[in-house]
C-alpha cells in the first residue's frame, strides 16, 4: 500500500442521479481495508430506499449543508461537523431535503461499495434514478432492502 494524497477536486468523479460522487479511495489503493468518497447530495434527493449491509460498516461525516439520516427508528438532523456511523446490520438511509446541496465524506469498511456507484453511474448517468435499475445493481454489493417498521 502507497501514500494517497489528493488535492481538492482530485479523484475519480462520478455523476450519479443528480448527485456528485468522487471517488477519494477504493479498495484496490488501501488493501481491501476501506473505501472513501467524498459525495455531493443534490437539493432535494430522496436518498437511497432504508437498506441494511450484513458485512459493511457505513461512516458519515457531514462536510456541508444538512442531512437527514433515519438509523434505526430514529431520525437525525445532521448538520455539517455531523458524524453517523452504521454497524452492519442496522437499517438506514439519508436523505438531502433542503434546497442547498450536502456534502460528506462517505468511508465504508471493508472496501468493494465503491464499485456501486460506478456501477450506478454507468447504468443510470445523470438521468433519474430508475429504482428497479438501482436495487438490482444494490443487491450486488451487500445492501438488503430493511424491513418496514
Amino acid at each position: 500500500m502507497e501514500p494517497i494524497v489528493l488535492k481538492p477536486g482530485d479523484g475519480e468523479a462520478l455523476h450519479v442521479a443528480g448527485n456528485d460522487v468522487v471517488i477519494k479511495a477504493g479498495g484496490d489503493r488501501i488493501a481491501g481495508r476501506a473505501a472513501v468518497v467524498d459525495y455531493t447530495a443534490a437539493p432535494g434527493f430522496p436518498g437511497p430506499p432504508r437498506h441494511i449491509h450484513r458485512e459493511l460498516t457505513d461512516i458519515f461525516y457531514v462536510l456541508e449543508g444538512t442531512l437527514t439520516f433515519r438509523v434505526g427508528d430514529e431520525t437525525i438532523e445532521a448538520p455539517a461537523g455531523s458524524f453517523v456511523l452504521v454497524p452492519p446490520g442496522t437499517a438506514h438511509t439519508f436523505s438531502n431535503p433542503s434546497e442547498a446541496p450536502a456534502r460528506f465524506l462517505g468511508i465504508v469498511s471493508p472496501a468493494g461499495f465503491e464499485q456501486y456507484f460506478r456501477d450506478l453511474a454507468a447504468a443510470l448517468g445523470d438521468g433519474p434514478l430508475d429504482p428497479a435499475v438501482a436495487q438490482q445493481i444494490a443487491s450486488r454489493y451487500d445492501i438488503e432492502p430493511a424491513p418496514e417498521v
